[in-house]
């Protein structure tokens, strides 16, 4: 049972299953809901639990995205990081090695892949990348790329510098991650060797280079319930596209070392908080395209992004969750429904109507569109471009066309 919650001035909070409608219907959470969550008695965490779990359901039904780490270069990091067993001064006992060679990291990517991984994360230990260094990973990538094209590839180097970011963006990584790992306020006390606003500048580099920004926290830090309040709420407006939830599992040789604050039922609230606070970053897309689907199928990938608050590359994979081979195969289908049974205004000087099928309007765009576009025939499945139309097409009839990102979206937070 959803009990209220009462307040130091002896207020009734709302029920968390009020919080969650709440923000089903389109509002933000604000930091005093998530610290409500944060702060549920032990016997109503699995009542807050069971209601924040509506969001999941609505934005990513049951499914679970699986991504597998290569771990590039191992220990031999410069950073002091408190927490880890590869900084600084940390006598864990690790494995310590240099840069695995092409072939290896291939390996270890395929292995990942037979095992059912849609991304593979290319980790590698120490403060940031130099040039040459990003030029190995470009290599690497190259090659996954080459082999499984299907599948995303993430980069986990450090703080980048200028220009790093569009280099492995040109060489088809599709997401960087770069953690703040916590708040800023409680950010010196776990590291001195870089600064808060050093992370946050990387993560914006990413972004800026079209890359998906995953970008998360460790929490059983010594952090208060404000201060991961503090770095949840960071993480959403920097418009992070995942966040990872990290828990602190305190290695011998470290300074955080016998530092156990976490319990089951902690996790389970962090995890409740952080999902309330960033439900989905897709669904500021599907927002865009219901309210105006012919503006929507005149905006550049760019562009819808910029409106979104969020990456190319989430815009690129948000298509494809809807069956499309990429963004303009979308475009084409919003330009199929989003006149009023006239010509539709997608300047790309070609007739649409309404009422063209999938492959007509396919054909049409084949005919004129830039070499962008001439092969989109040939690259959609049709049945499963129809499918979309008809989805979108039945949205204008009084249902949402979130409804599809929804059924469709896999990333879990």
């Amino acid at each position: 049972m959803n009990r209220p919650e009462d307040t130091d001035e002896g207020k009734t909070m709302t029920t968390y299953d009020e919080i969650v409608a709440r923000v089903l219907a389109g509002a933000e959470a604000t930091p005093q809901e998530a610290l409500t969550v944060l702060r549920a008695p032990d016997e109503d965490v699995l009542d807050a639990v069971a209601a924040v779990a509506r969001l999941r359901r609505a934005h990513y039904g049951t499914t679970v995205k699986v991504n597998y780490l290569v771990n590039l270069k191992s220990g031999l990091c410069p950073e002091d990081c408190g927490y880890c067993s590869q900084a600084l001064g940390s006598t864990s006992e690790i494995l310590r090695y240099t840069w695995l060679k092409e072939d290896q990291a291939l390996d270890q990517a395929r292995a990942g892949v037979r095992g059912g991984a849609s991304r593979v994360c290319m980790v590698a230990s120490g403060r940031g990348p130099t040039d040459r260094d990003v030029e190995r990973v470009v290599g690497m990538v190259g090659a996954i790329k080459e082999e499984h094209p299907e599948v995303e590839v993430c980069a986990c180097l450090g703080l980048l510098r200028d220009g790093q970011a569009e280099r492995l963006r040109e060489a088809g990584v599709d997401a960087y991650n770069h953690n703040i790992n916590t708040a800023q306020s409680h950010h010196d006390s776990i590291v001195t060797t870089h600064t808060y606003e050093d992370r946050v500048r990387t993560v914006a580099m990413a972004q800026g280079a079209g890359l998906s920004a995953c970008s998360g926290l460790i929490a059983g830090l010594g952090e208060s319930d404000e201060q991961l309040v503090e770095a949840l709420v960071a993480l959403r407006e920097m418009g992070s596209d995942s966040i990872p939830v990290n828990f602190l599992i305190p290695f011998d040789g470290t300074p955080k070392q016998q530092t156990w604050e976490l319990t089951p039922l902690r996790c389970l609230r962090i995890l409740a908080a952080a999902r309330l606070l960033a439900p989905a970053a897709e669904l500021r897309i599907a927002e865009i395209i219901e309210a105006d689907p012919s503006l929507a199928s005149t905006l550049t990938v760019n562009d819808l992004a910029e409106r979104a608050s969020t990456s190319t590359a989430t815009v690129v994979r948000t298509a494809k969750r809807l069956g499309f081979e990429g963004y303009p195969q979308l475009r084409l289908a919003l330009a199929a429904i989003s006149g009023s049974g006239t010509e539709n205004t997608i300047p790309l000087g070609v007739d649409i109507v309404a009422a063209d099928s999938a492959g007509e309007v396919m054909a049409k765009l084949a005919e004129f569109e830039s070499e962008q576009l001439k092969g989109t025939a040939q690259l959609t499945d049709p049945a499963a471009l129809e499918e979309v139309v008809s989805r979108i097409r039945s949205a204008r009839r009084g249902s949402s066309p979130r409804s599809a990102f929804r059924s469709t979206a896999r990333r879990p937070a």
